[in-house]
């Protein structure tokens, strides 16, 4: 039975636990909500549970697909425990449709499909806010080499393929979504950190009612129930 020890980090979502074996963090979900980088911030009763629940549906379900990635098992309503990875610091992008950031920076209409999902990099630093970057500055700044960035582009898109099947399945649209990938003690790349509503954007798939965070930024309702509805339809599929 694995043990929970000391935290080692906190983040705007989760916190970090070592345990007794070295290779293995115990997480645990917070109810708080942040966008802007933090500058709007809010307690918000289980949020927590439910991002746990979905993320721990979702890897599993990219465990039957052949995705590797750093879950192992849930442990509690808002709790669960991973591998242990060194996180690459990039957000990795994908766009099946314009929204949010890119429809801003770019003038596209919202709701635009592209006829190939676009790729993005963003440097994970929350004291930049996260800046939009190329391959060429990711190489400039050591994060990864080329051939790790290219496996990250497969990586993604194949992710995105899979993500795209099962969240039709529950009659949902995915839009865009963020991933973070880690390295294993080996230099091994797999998928890390949480696949949620908080790192997906997602549209019903017959009304275009968001099923995301947006709920949140854009002061648009209930996100607990928006969660909620996310997790039922999963569990259908």
């Amino acid at each position: 039975m694995t043990e929970k020890r000391e935290l080692l980090y906190e983040g705007k979502a989760k916190k970090l636990y070592v345990t007794d074996e070295k290779e293995l963090l115990w997480v645990e979900y917070l109810n708080q909500a942040t966008a802007l980088n933090g500058l709007k911030k809010n307690e918000i009763a289980g949020k927590g549970e439910l991002n746990n629940q979905i993320t721990s549906f979702i890897f599993e379900y990219l465990s039957k697909k052949g995705i590797r990635h750093h879950f192992v098992k849930k442990l509690s309503k808002t709790e669960q425990l991973i591998q242990k990875v060194k996180i690459i610091p990039l957000e990795v992008v994908l766009r099946n449709v314009a929204a949010g950031s890119f429809s801003k920076r770019l003038g596209v209409k919202e709701g635009t499909p592209f006829s190939l999902p676009i790729v993005e990099f963003y440097f994970k630093e929350d004291a930049l806010d996260d800046p939009f970057i190329n391959d060429e500055h990711v190489l400039a700044l050591k994060i990864a080499k080329q051939a790790e960035i290219d496996l990250l582009k497969v990586k993604v898109r194949k992710i995105n393929k899979v993500l795209i099947e099962m969240f039709q399945k529950a009659k949902i649209r995915l839009i865009d979504f963020k991933l973070e990938f880690g390295r294993l003690p080996d230099g091994a790349i797999i998928l890390a950190d949480e696949v949620s509503p908080d790192t997906c954007r997602l549209w019903d798939a017959k009304t275009n009612e968001h099923l995301d965070k947006d709920i949140y930024r854009r002061d648009l309702g209930d996100l607990v129930l928006v969660y909620q509805k996310v997790l039922e339809r999963l569990l259908t599929i």
